[in-house]
């Protein structure tokens, strides 16, 4: 491979991975709903959420209506538990650097919160959070195909470098694309 289709290639997947991250992000923040108010506007709180549903379909309230729907429950009640749990479990320090979350926990933490303050059962929260979550996820697999085949379509990427970047996308490897 010539030195400058590499560096066209290192770009590219740099520029996706770092569009995915931003993706990842805003995923992270779909829970972080606002308090309940008056005012219908969105909150600007910017805090990291322990909940890995930021960002969820670009509305940060959008969680708690897929909640509710999905529960059959009223969304006031759902956001108002999301915001209980995201207080109770707000992280007192910053994460050492190169360390994760224990994702499996969290969720199981969520779950166990929102069925107990819902009155619903946690199995009914865990996959009703499941199926978001792959709802989520399934859309976002769904932009970056639009975009790798617009990039192939303008011959910006070769069919073969296209896959290579789903393929490391969907491994993990960039942009946290599995779970």
């Amino acid at each position: 491979m010539s030195r400058s289709r590499r560096i066209t290639l290192g770009i590219t997947a740099g520029a996706l991975a770092l569009g995915a991250g931003l993706g990842v992000t805003g995923m992270a923040s779909a829970a972080t709903t606002p308090s309940p108010s008056a005012s219908s506007s969105a909150s600007t709180d910017s805090s990291a959420s322990t909940d890995g549903f930021r960002g969820h379909k670009g509305d940060r309230g959008q969680i708690a209506a897929d909640l509710a729907t999905k529960l059959g429950v009223d969304e006031a009640k759902v956001t108002e538990a999301i915001q209980a749990f995201r207080e109770a479990n707000k992280p007192t320090t910053a994460p050492t650097e190169g360390t994760k979350p224990d994702r499996t926990a969290q969720d199981a933490a969520m779950a166990k919160s929102l069925a107990t303050a819902l009155g619903v059962d946690e199995s009914k929260v865990t996959a009703a959070l499941t199926e978001i979550r792959a709802a989520a996820q399934a859309e976002r697999a769904a932009a970056l195909k639009t975009k790798l085949d617009t990039a192939v379509k303008d011959g910006t990427l070769t069919q073969a470098e296209a896959d290579a970047v789903t393929k490391a996308v969907e491994k993990g490897v960039i942009g946290g694309g599995g779970r």
